[in-house]
């Protein structure tokens, strides 16, 4: 057995008042944080907005160019050359070559006959001014004068008609070359080099890829709804844009019963042949209360709001949700325009709860 031996002996434990006092500080020291709470929590707010929304629909659209063409030859020909696939041109861009050989034989023919109607235009007109002369004194000389006036007239018709078959020509030989009614790109080659082409043969494809458009079919029943210059959402994906209603087609078709709606838009990583939807209103717009989507917490016994009270605690609301459009969204229940409501850091909070504010989201910031 091991036995422990003391020098001296050891100091007794104090039983004085103050002592006393000290060790009940230290077991109501728990008790009491627990009074306390927890301290504010962090959170950002927003205030709840009166607004006017309507019910909508999301219809299928896709991306379309405002400019497209199957560009023809104008004229019967070989072609020399062709531009290539992929290749961007400016409007007026030469597109394709046709071989104006023929045409500048042509072209010379009636140079040359005009060339020899004007010869015989001037003796004509000299023949004419000495019968003229003549027939003053001689009544022979007078008939071959309006013989000679008949001939000089003719020359005229001849030459006139000489030099509209020369413009033709030469209209011809500038249409021999194909150029681009707009700016674009080459989708496809429709005809090749040293193939023969007739006018009105398609050529090449042109597309424009600058001026984009949406085209979406909506039902008939949303044309009260609609106006051109109205903004409509759009989103592909998690990518959303605002398109701007340039134009409807009143009239749907007999079978689907839907429209057609054109719209502009500014987005520049969307393209040609994009599948996208749009967000068509099918009834009228009402004002209602609304708060940002973040505001919402969703728990199974319901949907509730927590609201910045007075004095700096969070109040549990509960809601009802109706209509959404954006980042906002409509609630019914216990809350005014112009409250305060917690859309961030509200996920843990209780009731009563202290909070500290360290932001406050403005409307432009979600919109």
């Amino acid at each position: 057995m091991i036995s422990l031996a003391f020098s001296r002996p050891l100091p007794a434990v104090s039983t004085t008042v103050p002592g006393m006092a000290l060790l009940v500080l230290c077991a109501l020291l728990p008790a009491i944080a627990r009074a306390a709470g927890p301290p504010p929590a962090p959170v950002v707010v927003a205030v709840a907005l009166e607004q006017e929304l309507a019910p909508m629909v999301w219809v299928t659209g896709d991306v379309i160019s405002r400019h497209e063409a199957r560009v023809p030859a104008e004229v019967a020909g070989r072609l020399e050359w062709v531009v290539d696939v992929g290749d961007q041109v400016k409007a007026g861009g030469i597109l394709a070559r046709i071989d104006a050989g023929p045409l500048r034989l042509q072209r010379e023919e009636s140079a040359a006959e005009i060339e020899g109607v004007e010869a015989r235009l001037d003796f004509l007109q000299r023949e004419v001014k000495r019968l003229r002369r003549l027939a003053k004194s001689n009544n022979a000389a007078q008939t071959l004068l309006d013989q000679t006036v008949s001939e000089l007239n003719a020359e005229q018709a001849r030459l006139a008609s000489a030099r509209a078959r020369l413009h033709q020509v030469e209209d011809r030989i500038r249409r021999s070359t194909v150029r681009a009614p707009f700016a674009g790109v080459i989708m496809a080659r429709l005809r090749h080099p040293g193939e023969w082409v007739d006018a009105g043969m398609e050529v090449v494809h042109l597309l424009d890829t600058g001026e984009l458009e949406v085209r979406a079919m909506a039902p008939l029943a949303a044309r009260p709804f609609l106006a051109p210059g109205m903004s409509l959402r759009l989103k592909s994906g998690d990518d959303e844009a605002t398109g701007t209603l340039r134009a409807l087609v009143p009239a749907g078709n007999a079978r689907s019963h839907l429209m057609d709606l054109r719209l502009d838009f500014q987005n520049p990583g969307w393209t040609v042949g994009q599948v996208l939807e749009v967000a068509v209103p099918t009834a009228a717009a009402r004002r209602v209360l609304t708060v940002p989507r973040d505001a919402l917490v969703l728990r199974r016994s319901g949907i509730t709001v927590y609201r910045l009270t007075a004095d700096g605690g969070a109040e549990r609301v509960a809601v009802r949700t109706g209509l959404a459009q954006g980042p906002y969204i409509e609630v019914i229940g216990e809350l005014r325009p112009g409250d305060r409501v917690i859309v961030r850091g509200g996920e843990r909070l209780r009731p009563g709860q202290k909070v500290k504010v360290i932001d406050e989201a403005r409307p432009a910031d979600r919109g």
